[in-house]
């Protein structure tokens, strides 16, 4: 991303953090045949410390297209994003801008047994179905399930380093962030309340 060392987020917790709120993932490979990229749902492994770690799982025969295993991926983790128009800044100033919550990972992915990828499937559908009334569970028809799981390769993505942002006005005064947070969440050409909530987020920190 473009050097911006007032947005730059170097907190692993952070990064975490957005993982966890955003698991809609773009995985990018550089392959023999070019550049590949695919969109999956990948999940944050828990745990102590500095490591980051997701899970996800590409449908076959993608792991194919990607050379999965082979090689560093990069996976776009994108948060809340969206315009910000230069009529909600003071005079003069007409210079709009994209305000936007992103990470970039890079890692080479570890490709799951059978096992342990039906026991992401299955966290992963637990994850988004918790939720739900009545939840849906691959445990529901464990057969079934493992049928429709041997078209998918689970991958594990050890994080070896990040590039991570929150472009989120942090360079205008006060009055002006509150009038952008006002037209995000009440406006009526530009609303965009989850990225409201990231500025509001951010300027309580």
């Amino acid at each position: 991303m473009r050097h911006t060392p007032r947005f730059v987020v170097d907190d692993v917790l952070e990064v975490k953090r957005l993982i966890r709120e955003n698991p809609w993932a773009t995985f990018v490979s550089n392959t023999a045949k070019g550049l590949v990229a695919s969109h999956y749902p990948a999940i944050l492994e828990e745990g102590p410390g500095d490591e980051i770690s997701i899970v996800s799982h590409f449908g076959r025969p993608d792991e194919q297209a990607h050379e999965l295993g082979q090689h560093e991926v990069l996976v776009i983790i994108q948060g809340p994003h969206g315009y910000i128009s230069p009529h909600w800044y003071p005079a003069g100033q007409l210079i709009p801008t994209w305000n936007h919550v992103t990470a970039d990972l890079w890692g080479t992915p570890e490709i799951l047994s059978d096992s342990e990828n039906f026991r992401v499937l299955g966290e992963l559908v637990d994850t988004f179905e918790s939720r739900m009334p009545h939840p849906v569970s691959l445990r529901t028809d464990e057969e079934a399930s493992r049928g429709a799981a041997r078209g998918t390769v689970g991958l594990r993505l050890r994080v070896t380093r990040f590039d991570a942002r929150l472009k989120l006005s942090q360079n205008k005064p006060p009055e002006v962030v509150d009038r952008i947070v006002d037209e995000l969440t009440h406006g009526e050409h530009y609303a965009n309340p989850a990225l409201a909530r990231e500025m509001r987020r951010v300027r309580g920190r």
